[in-house]
């Protein structure tokens, strides 16, 4: 299910998601018509969501990278069973960037 959110509400919304990442691991794909779909990051641990308005900037800060959406004009949460499992920022040129959830792989015991 996606739900859009209202520009008025991103700063609440990405503060209370990035509340509840801890632990999880996220991949980024970028897709734009002019690029086809990029892979920015692929299952690193995340450390959280936030958006700027002073700056108008979504950043997405992952251990080792820092994911800047400039001019953001779309938000959207992708849900399943309850919790969000993927964020799409759409920018200002109209590049989709998809930020997907999961819970980092167990491994077994030696």
């Amino acid at each position: 299910m996606n739900q859009k959110i209202d520009k008025s509400e991103w700063r609440a919304a990405l503060d209370t998601l990035s509340k509840s990442l801890s632990g999880k691991q996220a991949e980024i794909e970028i897709a734009a018509l002019s690029l086809g779909d990029q892979i920015a990051a692929e299952w690193v641990p995340i450390i959280g969501i936030a958006y700027d308005h002073k700056d108008d900037i979504v950043e997405v800060a992952l251990e080792g990278l820092d994911h800047i959406i400039s001019h953001p004009r779309e938000l959207h949460f992708q849900q399943q069973g309850g919790l969000v499992s993927a964020l799409e920022i759409v920018d200002a040129d109209g590049v989709r960037n998809i930020v997907k959830f999961r819970e980092p792989l167990m491994l077994p015991a030696p």
